[in-house]
């Protein structure tokens, strides 16, 4: 079956323990199917990966009996490019219709809150089983386009996209020209795999000189061990800037979409280290083992990578749930 892997997004490592804040804008569910949808825009992404694809077989049951954090998957859900090849087979235990959509979609913690204020309750509260599987070794990306099918034909989601201007963060150079010390550009030269899984090198390989202050896997956004107790550490390697900027969830150290306007092109290794950030769901103990002496978020932002936010107005990518219906599964 292989190896499981928590059900948190490689965005959401970024922060975990939030409490999401709907933006203002309601956008309500039609209540009719997606043909009277205005024509929706294709994402690059979806169009690299071949188009429309679906799943030989599909098995999905209402998980009634996991605790709700229980959550596995045989691969990360994330936005992200980390991803453990295998013969077809996806599997999702004790997921929501909500977390499906966005792994679907490659929908990152900026587009969450435009999308939580359209679904119903019970698309963020009843938990599903998914196994299905498809023939050859299909990309990550490739799995995506088949659960696109998979929720069409299960839940009979339609969706277009939109492009909305509102108010966002946008992530800027603290001083032109300059990276803080915990960012840099990717080395082109240094082998970087999206395979966490992959086997150590073996004595006869030519010697591997990776940076150790970033994470070994390549292309997603995951947790670190920190230097000390009571902080919180994360990391990527060979990300464009665009996904760590769409990466900060809103409603914990920022109160709105994050939009990257550093002008830096191609992909980057970083590192931040900070003191979690306090809010309604933190449990008293977290609280408590809290270090103190340890950078805020914004403070390390500045410090470690050389970026800081600035109030702007922005242009925001939104999935627009036209129809969607609760499955009559056992």
């Amino acid at each position: 079956m292989g190896t499981l892997f928590r059900a948190v997004s490689c965005t959401r490592a970024f922060f975990r323990e939030a409490i999401w804040i709907v933006l203002a804008s309601t956008l309500g569910i039609a209540q009719c199917p997606a043909q009277s949808a205005p024509p929706s825009r294709v994402p690059d992404w979806q169009v690299a990966a071949g188009g429309k694809m679906a799943f030989d077989t599909v098995l999905i049951k209402r998980d009634t009996k996991a605790p709700p954090n229980a959550r596995n998957s045989n691969f990360p859900l994330g936005p992200g490019d980390v991803y453990v090849p295998n013969p077809g087979l996806f599997r999702a235990l004790n997921f929501t219709l909500i977390e499906c959509i966005e792994f679907a979609y490659k929908l990152t913690e900026a587009q969450e809150p435009f999308l939580l204020s359209q679904l119903p309750k019970w698309a963020t509260t009843s938990h599903f089983d998914i196994q299905a599987r498809a023939q050859g070794n299909p990309t990550k990306d490739q799995m995506r386009l088949m659960v696109h099918s998979l929720l069409a034909d299960k839940f009979r989601l339609a969706v277009h996209h939109e492009t909305r201007r509102v108010p966002v963060l946008a992530l800027v150079l603290d001083q032109p020209g300059k990276l803080g010390p915990l960012l840099q550009k990717h080395p082109d030269d240094l082998p970087c795999t999206t395979n966490p899984q992959l086997p150590s090198p073996s004595p006869a390989s030519s010697p591997q000189f990776r940076d150790t202050r970033f994470p070994a896997a390549c292309g997603g956004i995951v947790n670190m061990t920190p230097s000390a107790p009571g902080r919180f550490r994360t990391g990527a390697r060979n990300i464009p800037m665009e996904l760590f900027a769409a990466s900060f969830p809103v409603g914990i150290d920022v109160d709105r979409p994050v939009v990257d306007r550093t002008g830096l092109t191609g992909t980057f290794d970083y590192a931040l280290e900070f003191t979690p950030t306090l809010n309604a769901s933190t449990p008293p103990s977290v609280a408590s083992r809290r270090d103190l002496t340890a950078p805020t978020f914004i403070q390390a932002l500045r410090e470690q990578l050389g970026l800081k936010l600035e109030s702007q107005m922005g242009d925001i990518d939104i999935l627009v749930i036209d129809y969607v219906e609760e499955p009559s599964v056992n």
